[in-house]
């Protein structure tokens, strides 16, 4: 499951939304890191409702626009429940193997520093 359609499937958890309020979920759920365009959007939304993960709840004619709700489907709960549950035991394995490293001593190790451009000629003629 993609990032977007993660976050997608989180933001209609406890309700039906339409595009504009989904995109504001997802930066809002996200801390503002994920920032979906609005054709990304659509895009995910029209793989999930392929895919049985979410259907049109509802349109509604607001300030004359079109606004089209989707929620999730039981597949969809379901799919987003297995994806957390994913993340959760990925996460914790991570979690374990570095307090395993921290037990065992193992120092970090910084990141290799590029090597310094050549600035000066040294004694063989060459750049030091």
């Amino acid at each position: 499951m993609t990032r977007a359609a993660f976050f997608v499937l989180t933001a209609l958890a406890d309700r039906p939304r339409h595009g504009y309020g989904i995109l504001r979920e997802i930066e809002e759920l996200s801390d503002g890191e994920v920032q979906l365009r609005v054709g990304t959007l659509y895009g995910v939304l029209d793989r999930l409702t392929a895919d049985g993960l979410i259907v049109l709840d509802r349109e509604e004619v607001q300030q004359g626009r079109l606004r089209r709700y989707y929620r999730l489907t039981d597949a969809g709960v379901a799919a987003l429940d297995a994806e957390a549950e994913r993340m959760a035991a990925g996460a914790g394995a991570a979690k374990r193997r570095i307090a395993e490293g921290r037990r065992a001593g193992a120092p970090a190790r910084p990141a290799a520093r590029p090597a310094e451009p050549p600035t000066a000629p040294g004694l063989a003629g060459g750049y030091a």
